[in-house]
């Protein structure tokens, strides 16, 4: 396991301060704040510690309420909303400073048969044809003019390996194109077998790439490149099969809409074998600036 995953897994791992209450560090992000992904992975250990092992993950809904301060620790409080024969529920509170930064609702189930279908997975080249991130990340040093955030994107990539099926946003400033992004992920070394530990990987990557069919429909570069603003608002997941996060994920991502200062992003994430294993939805506040 590379050192940077490893980093990234002790990031995730909270620290239990009473039987329901959880302390979190954070770390910086590309922009000035704490990375969503990181609040909602946090938040998600939390919930899961308090639910007994046969019961997996199968959705979560959170809300992002203030942004969260890199360099101060952050509480994770957990309610123990239900706990039926089959579906657990917990509410998760994350308090920074005296004040909540984030609200998380997670459900939970014992494992049962049922009916099957599935959208299929569109066509995506195969992972291993596309450039990592070190390779193409200098490609537009020219439009990514500040190089704290090349080493911080750098930085990210090296415990999650994210690449891009087609040009990124900020590949293609000032193009118009069609509000539709798929990047291909996984984890840069292999993880344990704990089902909920790639629940909460895939859900801390889940937040790095689902605002970026927004930029395209407007021809934006996004956030590394400053030419809009903005912050996730709400976030939305369903885990329909197992997967793991340490072998290649397909995310394939569109927006269907944005107004009034706000964008939706939806996307499915598809096995490398073609099973649709995790559906996302959120939506974000996203500004062309003053």
């Amino acid at each position: 396991m590379s050192q940077a995953l490893q980093s990234l897994l002790d990031l995730l791992d909270l620290e239990r301060i009473e039987q329901d209450i959880f302390r979190g560090q954070s770390r910086s992000a590309v922009v000035p704040r704490v990375f969503g992904g990181q609040v909602a992975a946090q938040a998600l250990v939390a919930a899961g510690r308090t639910v007994p092992e046969d019961r997996l993950a199968h959705s979560l809904h959170a809300y992002f309420l203030r942004a969260g301060d890199p360099g101060a620790p952050i509480v994770y409080s957990v309610d123990r909303i239900r706990d039926g024969r089959s579906f657990t529920t917990r509410r998760v509170v994350a308090v920074q400073h005296g004040q909540p930064i984030f609200h998380l609702s997670a459900s939970f189930q014992v494992y049962e048969e049922g009916m099957e279908h599935q959208a299929e997975m569109p066509p995506a080249p195969d992972p291993e044809t596309l450039p990592t991130a070190a390779e193409l990340l200098p490609l537009y040093a020219d439009v990514i003019s500040d190089p704290v955030v090349v080493e911080r994107l750098l930085e990210a990539r090296e415990s999650v390996d994210l690449r891009y099926v087609d040009a990124p946003p900020y590949g293609t400033v000032g193009e118009v194109r069609e509000p539709r992004s798929q990047v291909w992920f996984r984890t840069n070394g292999k993880l344990a077998d704990d089902p909920l530990l790639h629940v909460v990987l895939a859900t801390y990557v889940s937040d790095m790439t689902l605002l970026d069919s927004i930029l395209l429909a407007h021809g934006r570069g996004g956030w590394v490149t400053g030419d809009v603003v903005g912050a996730s608002l709400d976030h939305a997941m369903w885990f329909h099969r197992p997967f793991r996060a340490d072998e290649w994920l397909l995310y394939d991502q569109e927006s269907p809409s944005a107004s009034g200062g706000r964008g939706l992003g939806q996307a499915r994430i598809y096995t490398q074998d073609g099973r649709l294993a995790i559906s996302v939805i959120q939506e974000g506040v996203v500004r062309v600036p003053r």
